[in-house]
């Protein structure tokens, strides 16, 4: 399927991230479909969508009309058989059997054209594809958080992805506004497997009691970092962060440079899981 071909967009998981990327691609003219199985969830979302483009409008980034495009375009549902769609992506847990079980039930439902995109951040493409009827339509679409903001798309090919359908992807990223990179599959692909060590060292210093959070974070801020480790993974999600690092200590076949920290999932155990939940490694309520 090419670009113009694509009309009505699916987005499936109304969390930070699924709300994010329904409401670029709302505001650049596709039909949005924001699915998601919990009620209050699309709620939330509904309100930080109008939240967002208004907070746009204040800064001179977006005009009334955009609002108006963007929400006319976006629609919310909690039942799967209205994810009829030329592209769907899924921005669910990071779990294998989850997306899997996804894409298995969009398939059926879908034409074998539809493309199947997945916003996973550390699961290889080609193991979700494995599952799926027609997997050269599987394709990695990463985004970063805030979705809405952040430039940088990584376009994933599995083994058995149509240079076809990362093109499409592609050229898709470029309509929304983002910046894509090409990038072949491997756990994490390319920024997260980097950006690993800046979260994994600076929990290793907080287990280790070398510094406390307030002056790692200050630290990394003097050297030219925008955020310290522990505020942007209180920004990112610690759960999320903590899924992350967890999916790719287990794809790396458990090399020891991405365990997972024991205060991080204490962390995800209390429910601190950063601004989301008013509480993280920081306080914000």
């Amino acid at each position: 399927m090419k670009l113009e071909e694509i009309k009505t967009i699916g987005v499936v998981g109304a969390g930070t991230m699924g709300q994010g990327i329904a409401q670029i691609c709302a505001q650049a003219g596709f039909k949005t479909i924001l699915f998601d199985i919990n009620a209050q969830v699309l709620e939330k979302a509904k309100a930080t969508t109008t939240q967002n483009i208004d907070k746009g409008i204040e800064r001179g980034k977006l005009t009334e009309e955009d609002k108006k495009t963007a929400l006319d375009n976006l629609s919310f549902t909690g039942d799967t058989l209205q994810l009829s769609c030329h592209l769907i992506i899924e921005a669910v847990v990071e779990r294998l059997e989850v997306k899997q079980s996804i894409f298995k039930e969009l398939a059926s439902m879908n034409p074998a054209e539809t493309i199947l995109a997945s916003n996973t951040s550390s699961i290889p493409i080609t193991q979700i594809a494995a599952a799926i009827p027609h997997p050269e339509r599987v394709v990695g679409m990463h985004f970063f958080n805030p979705a809405h903001i952040m430039k940088l798309v990584e376009v994933i090919s599995g083994a058995t992805t149509a240079p076809e359908t990362a093109e499409t992807i592609k050229a898709l990223a470029l309509k929304l506004g983002k910046t894509p990179v090409m990038a072949k599959d491997s756990p994490g692909f390319i920024v997260n497997r980097v950006a690993r060590h800046f979260y994994v060292e600076a929990l290793k210093l907080l287990e280790e009691g070398v510094a406390d959070v307030e002056t790692i974070d200050k630290l990394m801020q003097a050297s030219g970092f925008k955020m310290g480790p522990f505020e942007l993974m209180d920004l990112i999600g610690v759960d999320t962060n903590y899924s992350v690092t967890t999916s790719m200590f287990e794809a790396f076949h458990y090399d020891s440079k991405f365990r997972p920290s024991r205060i991080q999932q204490q962390k995800v155990d209390a429910g601190h899981h950063g601004r989301k939940s008013g509480k993280g490694f920081y306080t914000y309520v």
